[in-house]
């Protein structure tokens, strides 16, 4: 569901632009506030709730889903189940990918040889291709699993969720805009599913950073190249909320991937392309108007080229 107004925001933890940018949008009344991606922690807005002027009202998501599953135990053991199939799935995903993103890596950094750079370029183009392919396969397997559990579970019709989305439908009615913050994408990403938050929006404006930009785009991506554990490829986890279209957001992108490094850079920006790649780091900013893209200066996008540039409209 497209949203006509979405501001994104770097992470906001440290230096906090939230304010500023609610000021901007001149929203009148309080803020709706979802931060489910922060677990058992979700009650603990205190320090946002002071950043705004203590104009806001949790929506409490994650204590609303743990509500549900303790009351609708059909419901609960099909998600753990649809969990499962989730987790084999992007098993399965990660060992393909990995050699896939290993071909493409070593050709990129092959060096042209007189005679037969066409050659070479064309094996780039199919090696890249590859992923693009592979990301697309893992994707409608994912999608499938969703479709799934929705056409057997019906989780909207269910007592329970509907009488938690007619409680958040009241408290948007009287909010000016929705603010999501970020922690655990996918425990956000869940939730917010399950009740079809953005359903309940309707067209005011929305302000998101870290896990829920991500959440919130066509296409979650999960990436780090220097992870604790396995091997630093990004991995497209799977289908996101589709508040806006045209850019994929990457959250702390300084400290998880290597900006310096060309071929990652090109490589991240030629998979995920046409989608504007950009580096969400402090005080950086995008606006979303319905149909195009604003970035604030400063606020910068991977390129094919392999170097960094000004975001823009797209």
């Amino acid at each position: 569901m497209i949203h006509h107004r979405v501001v994104l925001l770097g992470p906001q933890r440290l230096q906090p632009t939230l304010n500023k940018a609610v000021a901007a949008a001149r929203v009148s009344g309080p803020l709706a506030a979802i931060t489910a991606g922060w677990e058992e922690r979700e009650s603990e807005d205190q320090e946002m709730r002071d950043h705004l002027g203590g104009h806001t009202i949790n929506l409490r998501v994650y204590d609303r889903a743990e509500d549900v599953m303790r009351r609708d135990p059909e419901l609960n053991a099909a998600i753990r189940e649809r969990q499962d199939r989730l987790r084999v799935q992007h098993d399965l995903y990660r060992v393909r990918l990995a050699h896939a993103m290993a071909a493409a890596r070593e050709l990129l950094h092959r060096e042209q040889t007189d005679g037969y750079s066409e050659m070479l370029n064309a094996e780039r183009e199919a090696a890249i291709e590859a992923v693009r392919t592979l990301d697309g396969f893992h994707l409608m397997k994912v999608v499938d699993v969703h479709h799934e559990f929705e056409d057997r579970l019906r989780p909207l019709e269910r007592s329970i969720v509907e009488h938690h989305r007619r409680e958040m439908a009241h408290i948007l009615n009287d909010c000016g805009a929705l603010c999501v913050a970020g922690g655990h994408v996918v425990a956000l990403l869940h939730r917010m599913r399950l009740f079809d938050v953005l359903g309940l929006v309707e067209h005011k404006p929305i302000f998101a950073w870290s896990a829920g930009a991500m959440a919130l785009g066509e296409r979650v991506v999960l990436f780090h190249d220097n992870p604790p554990q396995g091997t630093g490829n990004a991995e497209l986890f799977e289908e996101g909320l589709s508040a806006y279209s045209g850019v994929l957001p990457l959250p702390h992108a300084r400290h998880r991937l290597h900006l310096h490094d060309r071929t990652r850079v090109a490589l991240m920006a030629r998979r995920f392309a046409p989608a504007q790649v950009v580096a969400f780091d402090a005080l950086t900013r995008m606006e979303w108007n319905g149909s195009s893209w604003h970035g604030d200066k400063g606020t910068l996008r991977l390129t094919e080229g392999g170097v960094m540039t000004q975001a823009g409209a797209a």
